[in-house]
Formats: structure tokens, C-alpha cells, sequence
């Protein structure tokens, strides 16, 4: 799910370990399959980078340099991992990146409280998001609280860094503040399958202005998403293999850019470049325009089915890249 280069930070000499090792991280790396030259250290309030290291031929690094106590993210231009880190932390990074999160082992000074972040990553990629947004409240509250004392019963060990723990127990509640936040709005977003859709009318790219109302007579499949949104953007190539297989049947795929005005040239050169299909249009107001309010959306990419009446199929549809998608289709277009 986030995944992440190694960074490694260590002091060149015994004298520099013993002389920095109160003011400064050590981190050091072995990366089998590494995915760049180069990793970055990112401040995981900001996504600022604070630190960057090459990368030798072999994914060996090792550096040293002083930070401020908390949680990082370590990026390889592909994927991330978190980190805690604090000065006199000693640290050493195994990792294969073509496996990433399954692969990272640490040792040494700081081990204990970053492998626990590792296995936390694995847990969460294989965690059922989806049947739990989609599950009852009753059924909702009680696996919530059922994940939160799991959680919890991970950070009861002596040996962990005090501060860390107190850090991650405030990471988990807001973790499940923003879970029954999103579940609330996915509750609402649901109630409204079945009633009549929204409209829009955007520019199109290939000119002119475009309205829902267009496609009527046709099931509609629209991709809300933007050209800074890097998962919107890991969609497209199953966007376009669907395009391409249901292009003789009774749907239109319509890709709904909320970029921000200033960016249209961006956006005309990126439908250009990747070659996309279906209908490009441009959204007037970004975040703001009126569909985007409508559908309640608050993050992308997302993906809302209309049925060739109007009315909503669903309001939060499969992604592209979902396996069963086309299987939904199949049974709507038979």
C-alpha cells in the first residue's frame, strides 16, 4: 500500500559515531531490486523533503544528519515507508524493493519501534477497507474498536521509545476518527443510488461544451480525477482497456478534470501524450464546481455510474482497476 526506498544515514567514523550520535541519526541500507538512484526523507505533516541520498550501483547508502523526533516517510520515486526517527538512533535497512513493504527488516538502535511501522504497513495493505465501509454500523463501531485494541496491544512493550508510543496511540485515534468520518460520507454518498443524477455542463476537450444530458439513452461511466493525482493516474491504463472493450456497447466513459484553471494546458498535454479516450471534460471551479459538490467528493480519483435514464447506479463505483468490474458491466450491458 505505501511503500518506499531505504534511506541510510550513518557516521563515517568510530570518532563521528561517538562524537554525533546524540545530535544526529545514523541510517544506513542494503536495497536488493532498488527502484532509483537516489531516496528521500519526506516530513510526513508536509511531504517536504528534508533529506536526500544517493543510491550506489549496488543499493548500498549510508549517511548521518541531525532530525527533529517524530514520523518521516522514506520515498525511492516509487514507493514509500514510514519511519519514526530521532537523534542517536542507529539504524540499518534490508529491504528488495520488488517486494518493499513483505521485504524491510531493520536493526540496530530504533529497530524495535520502525519494524513495527513495517508490519503495520502489511497488516493495512491486507485489511478489507472496502467490505468495512460497505458493512453496517452495528458491524462498522465493532470492527473499528475491534482493530483499535489490536493496535493498541502492538505498543504494549516496555522496550518501545516512550515518546513513539504516545505518538502512535494519538496516530491510531486519529486513524479512526477519519475511518468513521469517511464512512459516514460513503453512508450518505449511498443514499443516492437510484435517485437522478446531477448535471454538469464542462468545456470538452475536442471543443465546444458537453452536459450529462449528451449521453442519455446510454450508461454513463465517469471518472472524476485530475492531472496531479498520482492514483488517478495509476487508473488510466485499466480506464483505457475498458474503453477499448466496451467501445461497440451501450456506455460512454467521460473523464471529469477537476484541475484548477490555471492548469488546462497541463491537462490538454497530458490528454494528448497518454493518448486518453472517451470524453474529456474540464470542470468550471476545480474543488468547488457545483457536480463536485453535488456527489460530495473529497478525494480522487472517484468513479460514479449513471444508468442511461439518469438515474444513478451508483454513486461511488468501482474503480477501473477493480477485478470485478467488468463482470458489473457485463451485466448491465448484455
Amino acid at each position: 500500500m505505501r511503500k518506499l526506498l531505504f534511506i541510510a544515514l550513518t557516521f563515517i567514523t568510530t570518532a563521528n559515531v561517538i562524537g554525533q550520535s546524540k545530535t544526529a541519526l545514523s541510517f544506513k541500507a542494503e536495497i536488493a531490486n532498488r527502484n532509483t538512484d537516489a531516496i528521500s526523507f519526506l516530513d510526513s505533516n508536509n511531504g517536504k523533503e528534508i533529506k536526500k541520498i544517493s543510491v550506489n550501483k549496488d543499493g548500498f547508502f549510508k549517511d548521518s544528519f541531525p532530525v527533529e523526533e517524530g514520523f518521516y516517510m522514506l520515498f525511492d520515486g516509487k514507493e514509500y515507508t514510514q519511519l519514526f526517527l530521532k537523534n542517536g538512533y542507529d539504524l540499518s535497512l534490508k529491504m528488495d524493493a520488488k517486494k518493499f513493504d513483505e521485504s524491510i527488516v531493520y536493526s540496530g538502535k530504533g529497530a524495535l519501534e520502525n519494524n513495527i511501522l513495517a508490519q503495520n504497513a502489511i497488516k493495512d495493505a491486507a485489511y478489507d477497507y472496502d467490505s468495512l465501509l460497505a458493512s453496517s454500523e452495528e458491524i462498522f463501531t465493532k470492527s473499528i474498536n475491534d482493530k483499535k485494541i489490536a493496535d493498541l496491544l502492538v505498543l504494549d512493550n516496555k522496550k518501545l521509545d516512550a515518546n513513539f508510543v504516545t505518538l502512535q496511540k494519538k496516530n491510531i485515534d486519529k486513524s479512526l476518527v477519519s475511518m468513521a468520518k469517511y464512512y459516514d460520507e460513503a453512508m450518505k454518498t449511498k443514499k443516492m443510488d437510484g435517485a437522478m443524477s446531477p448535471t454538469f455542463e464542462y468545456d470538452n476537450y475536442k471543443g465546444g461544451k458537453t452536459k450529462l444530458e449528451d449521453f442519455r439513452g446510454k450508461y454513463v461511466y465517469i471518472d472524476v480525477w485530475a492531472t496531479w493525482c498520482a492514483p488517478c493516474r495509476a487508473e488510466i491504463p485499466f480506464l483505457k482497456k475498458l474503453e477499448e472493450k466496451y467501445h461497440q456497447k451501450n456506455i460512454v466513459f467521460v473523464s471529469l478534470s477537476i484541475d484548477q484553471l490555471k492548469d488546462v494546458e497541463k491537462w490538454r498535454k497530458l490528454i494528448k501524450d497518454k493518448e486518453l479516450g472517451g470524453v474529456q471534460v474540464f470542470a468550471d471551479n476545480d474543488w468547488n464546481s457545483q457536480f463536485v459538490k453535488d456527489y460530495n467528493i473529497t478525494g480522487i480519483p472517484r468513479f460514479i455510474l449513471i444508468d442511461p435514464n439518469g438515474k444513478i447506479v451508483k454513486a461511488d463505483a468501482q474503480r477501473p482497476s477493480s477485478p470485478t468490474i467488468e463482470a458489473e458491466f457485463d451485466a448491465l450491458l448484455q
